[in-house]
């Protein structure tokens, strides 16, 4: 039960393509901060590698075969790419499957407001956070404003150098002694997480002559008008690259590691597979931070309709058929995992914790203290994987998410079970988990990726050995 260290193993060669690849990562960090900017530069890379529009093949009528690449778009927030093996559709697919969406505060309908000659943007936090975490930190804002006319403009605001910040205020420690007796959950309430948005009142005006101000610029650089936040998504989030961590450059420093990490090395593995035997199929959707919910989360039928449609453009459809091929398919839940942190290791069982720089990780469950909300792996599905990783050399760890009565968590794997597949959890280890800045080993993104490969080009071979 020995735990190798992957630093230790890798030739010359093999720190070269680490390093590669977690510069792409980087880039694709840096680029896809919300849902909407990860799906469309998924689908940019795809494109590159021959991927076409399933739709553009429905509507003209073309039929697919053996080695075409498609991609289908949930409402430019999740994606599904397919590349056709030359096995029928009804004998399962192999499918990666992450999350793109992370924690972070939303702008509300209604959010602009003066008080006291400030003004401010009144926020709703998205998915688990700490909310004490994001105050006084560099703020962007990310997303699209739809004016009534049907025109979208888009916004990013703070991540170039030229660009103002935003932050949440606090209060300073001198005046603090009160509120630092509070629990760190009530620190920071929710309703207080609004952003500092200007301070420069408008001449020759009153009364909020701030906010008259805001309304100023934001109508000469953007063409809207306060109105049009009623249909505006607007993201708030860390503003700043994705960095190299530690001395030795050996980590990833940024925000929206979880769960783009795995998103991107399952994307990445997607596109670096050729002419499977068995379809493979890459799957980066919206909403897991908030139960999967919605028309662009797990729960909607977005994946199976276009499995449908899939098996009707490969001349292979019934009911019968779709039902054949997700029971028959075998997934990666593509989810981080948390990382042994020293600093807090009464929160671990140190035996099944996860740790740095020893692969990706496997979580036969999740859930919470009695595996509540779990999807519990089954031990074949668990020991055709450890085959497949052993013989390509692939190093991996298996990991609880914390001590039994705890912690706990879910992922899209216990939806995907619902159709009588098999699948397991399987990702990176991550330090500051649903923090603002959370942190990744080089090594482990490497170990992911070609663990995916592995698990895309050869999951149905060792089943049929």
């Amino acid at each position: 039960m020995e735990r190798k260290n992957a630093w230790k193993s890798y030739t010359k060669k093999e720190i070269r393509e680490l390093e590669k690849l977690n510069r792409e990562y980087r880039g694709f960090l840096d680029a896809g901060k919300t849902e909407r900017e990860c799906t469309a530069l998924a689908v940019e890379m795809a494109k590159e590698k021959g991927y076409r529009d399933l739709k553009e093949i429905i509507d003209s009528g073309d039929k697919l075969k053996a080695g075409d690449k498609v991609y289908a778009v949930n409402m430019k927030k999740a994606v599904a790419l397919f590349q056709v093996g030359r096995q029928p559709l009804e004998k399962g697919m192999a499918i990666l499957g992450a999350h793109i969406d992370s924690p972070r505060m939303d702008i509300k309908q209604n959010p602009l407001y003066e008080e006291s000659e400030f003004a401010y943007l009144d926020t709703h936090y998205y998915g688990g956070i700490k909310k004490y975490q994001w105050v006084t930190l560099p703020l962007a804002i990310h997303g699209v404003i739809v004016k009534s006319d049907g025109e979208v403009v888009s916004v990013c605001i703070g991540e170039d150098e030229k660009d103002p910040v935003f932050c949440v205020t606090d209060l300073l420690i001198h005046l603090s002694q009160e509120r630092m007796e509070k629990k760190a959950s009530k620190v920071i309430e929710g309703e207080a997480l609004d952003i500092l948005f200007a301070s420069r009142p408008l001449k020759d005006k009153e009364k909020h002559a701030v906010r008259a101000n805001v309304l100023s610029i934001i109508e000469e650089k953007y063409g809207v008008e306060e109105e049009d936040f009623l249909s505006a998504e607007l993201e708030v989030v860390p503003a700043g690259r994705a960095r190299e961590a530690g001395i030795d450059c050996s980590m990833i420093m940024s925000y929206g590691q979880d769960d783009r990490v795995c998103a991107f090395t399952s994307l990445v593995a997607m596109l670096e597979v050729d002419d499977p035997e068995y379809t493979t199929c890459c799957l980066l959707v919206d909403k897991e931070e908030i139960g999967s919910v919605g028309a662009t989360g797990m729960r909607s039928n977005f994946f199976e309709n276009t499995v449908a449609e899939l098996l009707a453009t490969t001349g292979q459809y019934s009911d019968l058929a779709l039902r054949r091929c997700l029971a028959n398919s075998k997934m990666l839940s593509s989810d981080v995992s948390a990382a042994f942190d020293p600093s807090y290791a009464d929160a671990y069982e140190k035996k099944n914790a996860a740790y740095f720089g020893h692969g990706m990780v496997f979580n036969k469950f999740t859930g919470s203290r009695g595996k509540s909300g779990s999807n519990d792996a089954n031990a074949e599905f668990m020991a055709q994987i450890r085959g497949i990783l052993k013989d390509a050399n692939v190093l991996y760890q298996t990991a609880e998410l914390g001590k039994v009565d705890i912690g706990g968590g879910g992922t899209i794997a216990y939806i995907m079970a619902l159709y009588g597949m098999d699948v397991i959890d399987c990702g990176v280890a991550v330090l500051n988990m649903h923090a603002p800045w959370e942190i990744t080993s080089k090594a482990d993104v490497y170990e992911t990726k070609k663990g995916y490969v592995v698990f895309l080009e050869k999951i149905f071979e060792s089943q049929n050995r």
